[in-house]
């Protein structure tokens, strides 16, 4: 995965754009680094959060390493989950879990609790920031499950089954041995994660903690840095591209159950986030649509679009700073993880109202 790195230079100027928007309010602030959302049997949003990183660190003597200027990384035990009720009441659920962060060089980009999802009413989560590459010796990312009183125990591990079953092109230069997986979502009790550096697709049975491959996406497609999963009848998922940020280059991938693969939308930029309507519409979350790397010049062009059956394409909402996940609410609006890649206790989440 090709890293964000930058600076929170001024967060009244990105909470300003979130506001300027009347279809767009600030539902909780005071996030680290939020990621993955989903709502809870309770009706509270549960938002994985990435944390802040640590001090720990390992060397090529412990394990094989994220290659510079990525890596080294160092890490500690500051990610967690929080609930968020309808008032925005914000609540933390789980925490101490595993974080990293990137070298200085890459702008210390903090990793942590990647997503969450429900199977029913036991709640899940998808941990990214955890493994000997990202400087935290015995613990492996993997998928936990989160009992009612904020306690995890591993389902899958997910560093051993990449360690075993390497994908076909593998991005060298840019290579994490323990993965940097991104988004999940559940479909009739079975768990369905991506992970980007790698390039892959794979399914999680919970009661098992069976892993199976669903697709080598860099076999076909290379290093395109698959992000977001969404599921609508089939499974679809946006990738995020490489940097320098190349507008209008990314696309949305159609995956059927068995693996299948081809391209359903195309002309999208850094796409971070996916969801559908009861309309078939789907709506698309952008994180950054500057051309260049990330930095204080991308802050302000996050954006939702929204693109129905026919193609035609409207925006619903602008003027976000670095979103990185979304999804539809049961009141039919849509929830977003904003400035998901910033400084400590600077994230956000927001409400958008979708017009009509």
């Amino acid at each position: 995965m090709r890293h964000l790195c930058f600076t929170i230079a001024s967060l009244c100027l990105c909470v300003g754009v979130a506001r300027a928007q009347s279809n767009v309010s600030i539902l909780a602030t005071g996030l680290d680094n939020p990621r993955g959302l989903t709502f809870g049997p309770d009706g509270y949003v549960y938002v994985a959060e990435g944390g802040r990183g640590g001090n720990l660190s390992t060397t090529v003597a412990d394990c094989p390493q994220v290659p510079a200027p990525v890596g080294p990384y160092t890490g500690g035990f500051t990610a967690r989950i929080s609930k968020i009720s309808p008032a925005g009441v914000r609540t933390i659920v789980a925490d101490g879990l595993p974080s990293s962060q990137t070298s200085p060089a890459l702008g210390n980009l903090a990793s942590g609790v990647a997503d969450v999802a429900f199977v029913g009413d036991q709640l899940y989560a998808l941990l990214a920031g955890a493994g000997c590459s990202h400087g935290l010796r015995g613990t492996t990312n993997a998928i936990l499950r989160v009992d009612a009183n904020g306690n995890t125990s591993p389902v899958a591990d997910l560093s051993a089954f990449q360690h075993a079953n390497p994908v076909a092109l593998p991005e060298l230069d840019d290579f994490e041995p323990d993965g940097t997986w991104y988004s999940m979502v559940a479909v009739r009790g079975n768990l369905y994660a991506v992970e980007p550096n790698h390039g892959e697709v794979v399914r999680v049975t919970p009661t098992t903690g069976a892993i199976a491959r669903v697709v080598d996406v860099s076999a076909s497609q290379g290093h395109i840095v698959p992000t977001a999963i969404a599921y609508h009848g089939n499974f679809f998922f946006g990738n995020l591209g490489t940097f320098p940020v190349s507008p209008g280059t990314e696309s949305v991938f159609k995956l059927t159950p068995s693996g299948q693969i081809h391209e359903w939308e195309n002309g999208l930029t850094t796409v971070l986030g996916l969801a559908f309507d009861r309309e078939d519409r789907m709506y698309v979350l952008e994180s950054m649509t500057a051309a260049g790397f990330p930095g204080p010049g991308e802050f302000g062009t996050g954006r939702i679009l929204r693109i129905a059956p026919s193609g035609a394409t409207d925006t619903i909402a602008s003027g976000l700073s670095f979103p990185t996940a979304m999804i539809l609410g049961p009141d039919g609006a849509l929830y977003v993880s904003n400035l998901g890649f910033a400084g400590p206790s600077a994230g956000q989440i927001l409400r958008v109202t979708i017009p009509q």
